[in-house]
């Protein structure tokens, strides 16, 4: 059997018992991500990347747009290569990073909800400042770039290459700072409202003597983790300064170099503070299909695992 190296939480009798996860936990997580995003989560993000760019379109006008881009094709436009790249690599870096850091946090005497939301920030830095940043990039550049006719297009990978020729590291991990805030906050919110919708569901279903031994029905392990990932797009202002970071679409009057708070003035200069809100709908679609998708079906595979594991000793 693989060493063990992750972990998940079951509460015992009042005890927190640390169950041995092999490498394979680490797989787990990039399949996870890898279904998410090239199901349904690629077309939410074509669509929510096109609005938070695009301030004075409304979603009615992002279908038709997208689709003119490439028909059914345009709503997975960065799918292959950025996409499959990042989702293979930071579901891993968030389940790991996630569980480690959830768990030492139940022992250190953290609450389900607090300890939830300190694995969901390690998470999230993780994946930022692991393999997020370049790839979160060239998916922009590739939604908000002007497209050639047929025949004349340029692959996004020769643009990542010129961009490192022209730029360096930098460049192709422009807005970086943005990603990390983003996923840090998301990554909290969405494991922290997940537990304490869970902890309600609980609550509601066993009283005041809270039953941890008993577990949650999927069906509600499901709602726990849609409330989280709907709850936690409060934080879309973030993501629309990083999608305006990283745009390709060019603008009169548009700052060519932008930190976060230059990005933020010039978001509220030409948009008001609406523009802040701009594409919140498909993102929240595809904020409660990524946490079903990594808090549910990450904690229903790793019991799975931990189950067939324990059998086998």
């Amino acid at each position: 059997m693989a060493p063990a190296v992750a972990v998940t939480i079951e509460t015992n009798e009042g005890k927190l018992v640390k169950k041995p996860i092999s490498f394979i936990n680490l797989a787990v997580g990039a399949a996870l991500n890898m279904f998410e995003i090239s199901t349904l989560g690629q077309p939410f993000e074509v669509l929510k990347t096109h609005l938070a760019a695009n301030r004075n379109d409304n979603i009615i006008m992002a279908l038709k747009k997208t689709y003119q881009r490439g028909g059914i094709l345009g709503f997975y436009q960065g799918l292959i290569p950025w996409a499959w790249i990042e989702s293979s690599t930071k579901g891993a870096a968030l389940i790991f990073t996630a569980s480690e850091i959830e768990y030492h946090s139940r022992v250190a005497g953290a609450s389900p909800f607090m300890a939830g939301i300190l694995g969901g920030m390690a998470g999230g830095l993780a994946q930022a400042y692991t393999t997020m940043g370049f790839c979160t990039f060239m998916k922009t550049v590739e939604v908000t770039r002007h497209k050639a006719p047929a025949g004349e297009q340029v692959s996004s990978v020769k643009i990542a290459m010129d961009i490192w020729k022209k730029e360096g590291i930098r460049g192709i991990n422009k807005g970086v700072n943005a990603v990390a805030v983003r996923q840090c906050t998301n990554w909290a919110s969405r494991f922290g409202l997940t537990r304490l919708g869970e902890s309600a569901i609980r609550r509601i279903r066993d009283g005041e003597t809270i039953d941890y031994s008993r577990p949650l029905s999927p069906l509600q392990k499901i709602l726990a983790s849609a409330i989280g990932g709907g709850l936690s797009c409060w934080n879309q202002p973030i993501e629309v300064i990083r999608v305006e970071m990283q745009s390709q679409v060019k603008t009169p009057g548009r700052p060519e170099k932008m930190t976060i708070v230059s990005c933020a003035k010039y978001i509220y200069k030409n948009n008001g503070f609406k523009g802040f809100y701009r594409g919140v709908t498909p993102r929240i679609c595809l904020g409660v299909w990524q946490t079903v998708c990594m808090v549910f079906g990450g904690d229903t595979v790793k019991e799975k695992i931990a189950a067939r594991q324990k059998a086998k000793i």
